[in-house]
């Protein structure tokens, strides 16, 4: 009994002679005038207008209730954000950048991934009016003269750790690492027109687009006959058409031509998505919740460089990828009758010039 009653009296003398850190208010330096236009899209991504555009959207969202404890501007906030985006880095790093603690640019992180996230409905949309798709079918058509098409579909792995639970396992993929089956579909400029990030690793590609807002469109004739390619872990559907795994004449080897050269943008974007925020390439050890609203920040961010003609990243210096690996299942799913393929080998691809 002694001996817990020492113990008592031990924390109970640590407890009285605990000293609070001093508190410690980091230098913040302006990074809109520190950097010309150059190092800032190096260190940032995105340029300084684009930058600044963005705030308009989001400034009153972010905005601290207080100026006081020198609260950290919206501002600095965003950049910390996309710093955080531009490196996949540790949070305290992001913090040390912009003079804040681990604690504080987690939560910046968090609020402002959400802030951008929620801008998704104005940047992030499909055709919707009949000059929309004919405008869209028309760019798509001139790339190889694949007709109807308003996107090209496909999914991206984004690696994250284990979010833990009974559930954890459904994350992990094929190759054997934790991940979100992102879904996206790509117009000729490599915006991305939809996004579904909710889907754990194991997902096949095909079962996400069969729960997807866009599948419910398409089959109830929103867009009338228009058409999504993909490839070929997609089946063959009156909307959906994909490449002929084993062409057996020359019309199905015109046709694989043609369906493969349409598709290309949706996995340029992709390329061009991970270099630009390399947090997507290395992995995100945020909270799924967070990851999740950090995807759909990205895709919009691209689309808003996008828009200002920011289309080629800046380079990442010292600092190399990983190789985006090749995730669909390449296999003949059974068509569905009347299937659009069909359609086009017999009755578009033969009388092609």
């Amino acid at each position: 009994m002694d001996l817990f009653e020492e113990d008592d009296d031990f924390e109970i003398i640590q407890y009285l002679n605990y000293q609070r850190r001093s508190y410690t208010v980091h230098e913040r330096i302006n990074h809109m005038l520190a950097w010309d236009d150059h190092d800032f899209r190096v260190r940032f991504r995105l340029g300084k207008n684009v930058v600044r555009n963005l705030l308009e959207y989001i400034e009153d969202e972010i905005a601290s209730q207080t100026t006081r404890n020198n609260a950290v501007t919206p501002i600095n906030k965003l950049l910390l954000t996309l710093r955080f985006y531009a490196t996949g880095n540790f949070l305290i790093t992001a913090g040390d950048f912009i003079g804040v603690s681990k604690t504080t640019a987690c939560l910046i992180v968090r609020d402002v991934s959400v802030a951008i996230a929620k801008l998704r409905p104005i940047f992030i949309r499909m055709p919707e009016t009949e000059s929309e798709i004919r405008d869209l079918q028309l760019r798509f058509y001139q790339i190889a003269r694949f007709p109807r098409t308003i996107g090209a579909i496909d999914c991206t792995h984004i690696k994250i750790q284990s979010p833990g639970g009974p559930d954890a396992e459904y994350f992990r993929n094929r190759k054997g690492y934790f991940s979100l089956n992102v879904q996206t579909i790509a117009c000729p400029g490599l915006k991305i027109m939809d996004v579904v990030a909710r889907w754990p690793g194991s997902c096949h590609d095909q079962t996400i687009f069969k729960k997807s807002r866009i599948y419910n469109k398409l089959v109830s004739g929103y867009w009338k006959n228009s058409l999504i390619v993909a490839d070929s872990g997609y089946a063959n559907t009156q909307y959906v058409v994909t490449p002929y795994l084993n062409p057996s004449n020359d019309i199905e080897e015109l046709y694989n031509e043609s369906i493969i050269r349409t598709r290309n943008p949706v996995e340029r974007s992709y390329g061009v998505l991970k270099r630009r925020f390399p947090v997507l390439s290395f992995g995100s050890r945020l909270k799924l919740e967070t990851t999740q609203a950090v995807i759909v920040a990205c895709c919009v961010l691209h689309n808003l460089a996008c828009d200002n003609n920011d289309l080629e990243p800046p380079e990442l210096f010292n600092m190399d990828l990983p190789i985006n690996e090749e995730f669909s299942l390449r296999e003949d799913h059974e068509p569905e009758v009347g299937n659009a393929r069909k359609q086009l080998t017999e009755e578009y691809f033969p009388f092609l010039n």
